[in-house]
């Protein structure tokens, strides 16, 4: 009798003390490394959500994925913006969810080790602000700097990516532009309306704008 008791209490604690495949912590973490995401069900959802992720994503973003503790993934992910996911995906998953898609060429060298993944479906300003700022906070500035990025079927640096994290945003050009055709009718108008206004220095105003 007391040998049953001593065997239930010793299941209870061990199972007390290994978290289940239901609060996702671990499967976020490490890729989906265990349980349900190893079988070959578990691994085509996978590639399926990465899939998804791809098609809405404008840029892609690699920083190695090992040596992160739980929490400090968690602070890294609440961080980002809203538009953005951010995933470690195993190499072969991720290749095989690239295949047919501009990312496929990009990926076909030098994939190797753990990868986290960052896909960002607009804000790619906020996405690097976010990772450098959390990267310093962390002390991980050495250990997990961005490895590159891609866009267009096209891989960059580092040093590029962040270049390209400096220039104005999708919504912010479509806003700008808006802005520019709508005041075009206004100026040329006005321009006409003038007191010996020439009919080619409306034209040239008209180029101006659409040269902006």
């Amino acid at each position: 009798m007391k040998i049953s008791i001593l065997l239930i209490f010793a299941v209870n604690s061990v199972t007390a003390f290994c978290p289940s495949r239901s609060d996702g912590v671990v499967t976020k973490l490490n890729g989906g490394s265990s349980g349900y995401a190893t079988t070959l069900e578990g691994k085509t959802a996978r590639v399926e959500k990465v899939e998804k992720l791809l098609e809405s994503s404008e840029m892609l973003i690699k920083v190695r994925g090992d040596a992160l503790t739980v929490k400090e993934v968690q602070l890294l992910r609440r961080s980002l913006p809203e538009s953005t996911t951010m995933s470690v995906v195993k190499n072969k998953l991720m290749l095989k969810a690239c295949e047919g898609t501009d990312y496929q060429n990009a990926l076909s060298d030098g994939l190797s080790g753990s990868n986290m993944w960052f896909f960002i479906e607009e804000d790619i300003g906020g996405t690097v602000k976010s990772l450098n700022a959390f990267t310093k906070e962390a002390e991980k500035t050495e250990s997990h700097p961005i490895l590159g990025g891609i866009t267009e079927g096209t891989f960059y640096d580092a040093a590029k990516v962040t270049a390209i994290s400096k220039l104005p945003s999708k919504l912010e050009l479509i806003t700008k532009v808006a802005v520019l055709v709508k005041a075009i009718p206004t100026k040329v108008a006005r321009t006409i309306k003038e007191p010996g206004a020439k009919l080619a220095r409306t034209i040239k105003l008209v180029a101006d704008q659409k040269e902006s």
